[in-house]
């Protein structure tokens, strides 16, 4: 039996939550594990009904700087007090001093992109620019402080062992099909009218809240591109978000994608949905044609996994950790170049073209799982736990006191 101790303090919307949802399940299901979780009151509900699952859900601790304070003082005493053997801190920073082995899931590639930083200083985001500084050095810290940084991927993983020079392992995020499918939850009524509206259309998809790393603006001023390179074709392109001012999580503004829209004289192209609900959004990719992202920073991205599991090829940026996921799967363009994404939509879209990255796609994703993700963490949890024993009988065995010899 191995007791893991989960940090998920952080975790309140997106892939942390995402994160949550699928592996703490799975590891409620094995036999030879019990796991405590600590995570923030309002999630509790998502997780109270499940077996061999402790909650602790500390009030009055919303907010980065509460969150770590708390963290840094108050969790180790919890971990003690579950008798955890090993800690997994799920939100990219580490304890200083854990009480227990700990393994990092280090998953933000904003704290490593140069990008990210040009663009903040292309908008004159300068506080969210100092947030971002503050937040990489103590991201670079972390993983020093951890006994072992796991990446979702093995392009992110390259990349935080260049900027740390600390060894990173790499346990591919997962998918589980079967759950992602099993829900009849129907689009709501006006997804649906306004799918129908857009028949005969070419139906582009962009799964994402707004924000500046996910490339918005480069996408919108592709749109009226792909229209003049398929003048018999007319191009409709589904946001599940608002490209509007606090609409979505975090400080990302989307007035100014909004005003871009609006320039370029797309309105009528560009359709948002706002947040689809999980349960229902396999629907969506299934209605549309091809998925598109123009993400300049990524660590895995599930909804490319979630389009490709649908059947739908993919045209994506020229990340490495894109062409790591979907491999076959997927058309690529420079990240930046509205007329390169616009070149890869039209061979996309293509019938033969189209017809091989779907299959390719659909094999792909057949090869992440959760099941062999929580496998994966489990193993070296198990290594962590047994190394820090050994280490520890190392110690006592050094500093206990010589045996009398003989005529001494």
């Amino acid at each position: 039996m191995i007791r893991i101790f989960i940090n998920g303090l952080a975790a309140s919307a997106g892939a942390g939550l995402t994160y949550l949802h699928n592996v703490v399940p799975h590891l409620a299901a094995l036999a030879g594990a019990h796991t405590t979780l600590a995570l923030q009151p309002i999630l509790a509900q998502n997780f109270e009904r499940l077996s061999n699952v402790d909650l602790i859900c500390p009030p009055g601790i919303s907010g980065t700087a509460r969150r770590f304070v708390f963290e840094q003082t108050k969790l180790p005493c919890l971990i003690r007090k579950s008798r955890a053997d090993v800690l997994i801190s799920a939100g990219n920073f580490a304890l200083r001093s854990s009480p227990v082995p700990q393994i990092l899931l280090s998953g933000n590639s904003l704290y490593t992109s140069s990008d990210f930083s040009a663009d903040l200083r292309s908008r004159r985001e300068y506080l969210m620019l100092v947030d971002n500084f503050l937040k990489r050095m103590l991201a670079r810290t972390s993983v020093h402080w951890a006994d072992l940084t796991v990446a979702p991927s093995r392009a992110f993983a390259d990349e935080l062992q260049r900027w740390t020079g600390r060894e990173v392992t790499v346990i591919h995020h997962g998918f589980d099909r079967t759950a992602f499918f099993a829900s009849q939850t129907r689009l709501s009524d006006h997804t649906q009218r306004k799918l129908g509206e857009a028949a005969g259309c070419l139906r582009l998809l962009f799964v994402s809240h707004y924000n500046y790393y996910r490339n918005f603006e480069t996408l919108l001023r592709a749109l009226p591109l792909i229209e003049n390179l398929l003048p018999e074709k007319r191009v409709k392109l589904f946001l599940t978000c608002k490209l509007e001012a606090n609409a979505n999580p975090g400080s990302y503004d989307g007035s100014s994608a909004m005003a871009l829209v609006q320039q370029l004289g797309i309105s009528d192209n560009v359709v948002q949905l706002g947040a689809v609900p999980y349960a229902s959004l396999h629907h969506l990719y299934t209605a549309c044609d091809l998925y598109v992202t123009p993400a300049y920073a990524e660590t895995f991205a599930h909804p490319l996994v979630e389009a490709m599991a649908s059947g739908l090829p993919v045209v994506a940026s020229d990340l490495p950790v894109h062409k790591e996921v979907c491999g076959e799967g997927a058309r690529y363009f420079r990240r930046f170049s509205s007329e390169s994404l616009a070149k890869a939509v039209v061979e996309a879209w293509n019938p033969e073209i189209r017809s091989k990255l779907a299959i390719a796609a659909n094999a792909r994703a057949n090869e992440f799982s959760w099941s062999r993700h929580v496998d994966g963490l489990v193993q070296r949890a198990t290594e962590l736990r047994q190394k820090h024993a050994a280490n520890a009988v190392g110690c006592l065995s050094s500093s206990a006191p010589h045996a009398s010899r003989p005529g001494y």
